[in-house]
């Protein structure tokens, strides 16, 4: 099978021109929408979230809409309703911000239980559903929503319902010095997100998400992910393990990532690559980690080294 990921990593080079010095960040991003997958950003304030999302939507000419999260926001606000035409006598469906290819989602912890939840079902099925109608969203459709787990004031903590649907949550960290100083030269002078130009569109991202699709997968890493993800579960120090909808996720991930290695199958090293990331956000503790001070991050990296990895030569 003919592979086109030098279109994904000549979008990654875009995107790096905005986003300095998160080379990992940016192709976990790329992964996870080559898998058409949902992405969670959860740093602290300043460290380029936005600045992320918004060179994605601009390398890859998505039709993109941007909503930061307050408390008033309504779910309307995302999903669209219905207006009475007076001249036709009619009902008519007015879109929300749902209606696009890439919908940023600033803050999301910031909002009412109600308005996260508007998401779940657009998330996961693709469509809205207002006054009994349901509408499509276009296709690719892709979210990007950040929280700032930092501050707790007048924040709402996403139910597990609804972070099992992001495919992976990713943390942007700090820049280093040097990154930091490559930073204030590119920013002073002008907006480094003018550099990024479109190097794909909508039907040809959709293109590469079926080649992702078709990525090789052996028996033995079939097996492997199933016993990774069987770990979680039986974990004495996890309340809660990855779901089937995670287990899915893992293997889709592991296929970009063979994928942006050139390579038409996965081996465990893809598997591995992207665990953390996959998983985390799924995992919750159990009170006896919680007074141990033991994280879901450190019980995933245990369970990595614990469970045996198959033998694929490749």
């Amino acid at each position: 099978m003919k592979l086109h990921s030098d279109k994904a990593h000549e979008v990654i080079a875009e995107v790096e021109k905005a986003v300095i010095g998160k080379n990992d960040c940016v192709q976990k991003v790329m992964m996870a929408i080559l898998c058409a997958g949902h992405i969670l950003l959860e740093d602290i304030p300043g460290v380029g979230k936005t600045t992320l999302a918004l060179a994605f939507s601009r390398a890859l000419n998505l039709k993109a809409k941007r909503l930061t999260f307050t408390p008033d926001v309504l779910p309307a606000d995302l999903t669209g309703f219905t207006m009475y035409r007076k001249e036709t006598g009619t009902f008519a469906y007015q879109p929300g911000a749902l209606m696009c290819n890439l919908f940023l989602g600033d803050e999301i912890n910031r909002t009412s239980p109600k308005t996260q939840s508007a998401l779940l079902e657009v998330m996961e099925e693709q469509q809205v559903s207002v006054d009994g109608n349901t509408y499509p969203v276009p296709r690719p459709f892709i979210v990007i929503a950040t929280q700032n787990p930092a501050g707790s004031a007048g924040t709402q903590m996403l139910p597990e319902s609804q972070l099992d649907r992001f495919m992976v949550c990713l943390h942007m960290g700090y820049p280093d010095l040097e990154e930091e100083i490559a930073i204030m030269k590119g920013r002073i002078a002008r907006n480094t997100l003018e550099d990024v130009v479109p190097v794909l569109n909508g039907p040809q991202l959709l293109k590469l998400q079926e080649e992702v699709r078709g990525i090789f997968i052996h028996d033995r890493v079939y097996r492997y992910i199933g016993e990774l993800i069987g770990a979680t579960r039986n974990h004495d120090l996890l309340e809660l393990g990855i779901s089937p909808r995670g287990t899915l996720a893992l293997t889709r991930m592991a296929q970009a990532s063979a994928y942006l290695s050139q390579r038409d199958y996965v081996l465990p090293k893809d598997v591995q690559a992207i665990f953390a990331d996959v998983c985390v956000h799924r995992l919750r503790i159990s009170s006896r980690a919680r007074i141990s001070r033991v994280s879901a991050a450190s019980v995933a990296e245990e369970i990595l080294k614990t469970v045996p990895a198959p033998s694929v030569r490749g």
